[in-house]
């Protein structure tokens, strides 16, 4: 198996998700309008928040997940289920790279 091409795939997501962190990061913590008096104008914007929150949440967590795997790369831990042991396998790899499960234990949280 080309463990070069799922690690360049996996760099190219974490630069991506980098990028993404580093524009929610802004918008939530560099704000350089004043708070709007409308009161509208002010749910538009609270709600914007609350949706730029999420990304923010959604894309460290899937961070952390890619640097995870490109780990397991390194270690030689890669291609096994981190709850089976057994193979992942090359088109669940193919379809969701940073994956540390095998299609059984796919939807099982961590222990």
């Amino acid at each position: 198996m080309d463990l070069d091409r799922f690690t360049n795939e996996l760099l190219a997501r974490q630069a991506e998700l980098q990028a993404r962190l580093s524009r929610t990061h802004q918008h939530l913590f560099h704000k350089q309008a004043p708070v709007s008096a409308n009161f509208h104008e002010r749910s538009v914007e609270t709600a914007n928040d609350d949706l730029v929150q999420a990304l923010d949440l959604e894309g460290r967590e899937e961070l952390a997940q890619v640097v995870q795997a490109l780990s397991r790369i390194e270690s030689g831990d890669y291609l096994s289920c981190a709850v089976c042991g057994g193979e992942i396998g090359l088109p669940r790899l193919e379809a969701l790279p940073y994956t540390d499960r095998c299609v059984r234990y796919a939807s099982r949280q961590a222990d």
